[in-house]
């Protein structure tokens, strides 16, 4: 078993690689969205969350992981988490099609039924997850398309999903690069990453829904103060958005995969062009927006981020690790930081709950990892 309980920092702060990189080409053979998992060596992955208004102030430079716990085991490809009001959570399986409520104390797994209409395969499924209401919302991958659905739950541990509703459809699927993450904002409205399937030319499309992010009203429509009148396109130029938080004032953070060079941590920002395909990490290019951190793809290959304690933190599916980047208002504070490198395999969705708690999904089970007994888990952390 490969699971230590504290872990501290790969020997203090981890620098980025902070020279310019760019690409101008289509995806390689090589450049699926997680890119194939290479085994450890010997010596040897937001889930978006909101928080309360505010300014924060500066986080130390260094922070500190405990892993106070596994809450549950024996998940099958989890992808999406949402917090329900009390506590417990929903976790989605991209590839058994299901949603299962967990006991957010106990770790009592119970099954709520199947989402109809799903369709799994490679990276596409039955993806993020949201709840505002008596809605679970999802983000899933169906025959013609990815969609965003909701269904009423009445939040009962013996209660049921009811029947998928559209809210939003013809966000463009494929075998890779689909996106998937949602997370309501502190403005009300929903938003969503998606990916560009492949398709590079479909992340400078404004008309296209892939490789950007969406924001919309929770029926679906273009939400009031869009920066494209009548749609629903809030950023674009992306490669495949996977992970969404807002900080203590209310910015919204996007983490993004590259293709064979660097992965990104950006400040989005409405009508924004973040530069793929014609840019691909620190480029400098005149229209484009940098990224406010960037990683060899070795490192990272992020999914979920979460906001908590001044700082993002980044789920690393090849990386195999947990990134923190500190932050003072709209830049970084300090050097990012690795933790719980290769203890606890590929880590796909990290959830903010309040104060210094957060809960982390690994992704053994996802046909990229080594699963091994127990996999996969949700993991009770302790964060500063």
């Amino acid at each position: 078993m490969k699971r230590p309980v504290v872990v501290k920092a790969l020997g203090g702060a981890v620098a980025l690689v902070l020279a310019a990189g760019c690409s101008s080409g289509g995806a390689s053979s090589g450049s699926t969205e997680e890119r194939p998992r290479t085994p450890p060596s010997a010596s040897a992955s937001a889930s978006a969350s909101a928080s309360s208004s505010g300014t924060a102030a500066a986080p130390p430079a260094a922070g500190r992981v405990t892993v106070a716990g596994t809450l549950t085991e024996g998940l099958k490809s989890p992808w999406g988490l949402a917090e329900l009001p009390g506590g417990d959570l929903l976790v989605s399986s991209r590839d058994e099609r299901t949603i299962t409520r967990i006991d957010g104390r106990t770790g009592a797994k119970t099954p709520l039924g199947e989402v109809p209409g799903v369709v799994p395969g490679g990276e596409g499924g039955l993806l993020g997850l949201a709840v505002r209401d008596d809605r679970v919302y999802a983000y899933l991958t169906a025959a013609s398309d990815n969609r965003i659905v909701r269904m009423r739950y009445g939040g009962g541990a013996g209660d049921r999903l009811g029947p998928p509703e559209p809210v939003l459809t013809g966000i463009p699927k494929g075998f890779t690069h689909n996106g998937g993450r949602i997370a309501f904002g502190p403005d009300g409205m929903l938003y969503a990453g998606t990916g560009e399937t492949g398709e590079t030319g479909l992340a400078q499309d404004r008309e296209s829904l892939g490789g950007k992010v969406l924001r919309m009203t929770p029926e679906g429509r273009p939400a009031p103060g869009n920066p494209f009148p009548g749609s629903v396109v809030y950023s674009y130029g992306h490669r495949n958005v996977q992970g969404l938080a807002w900080d203590a004032d209310g910015r919204l953070w996007a983490a993004e995969f590259g293709q064979n060079t660097w992965d990104e941590l950006n400040l989005v920002g409405a009508g924004k062009n973040y530069g793929w395909p014609e840019a691909e990490g620190k480029a400098g290019k005149r229209g484009f927006e940098d990224p406010v951190a960037q990683w060899r793809t070795s490192e990272a290959s992020p999914s979920g981020i979460a906001y908590a304690r001044g700082a993002i933190w980044m789920a690393g599916l090849r990386g195999e690790r947990l990134w923190r980047v500190p932050l003072s208002g709209a830049e970084r504070s300090g050097e990012p930081e690795a933790f719980l490198e290769g203890g606890h395999g590929r880590l796909r969705t990290v959830l903010a709950t309040g104060g210094d708690r957060l809960w982390l999904v690994t992704s053994e089970t996802d046909t990229r990892g080594t699963p091994g007994p127990g996999d996969d888990r949700i993991l009770r952390l302790r964060v500063g």
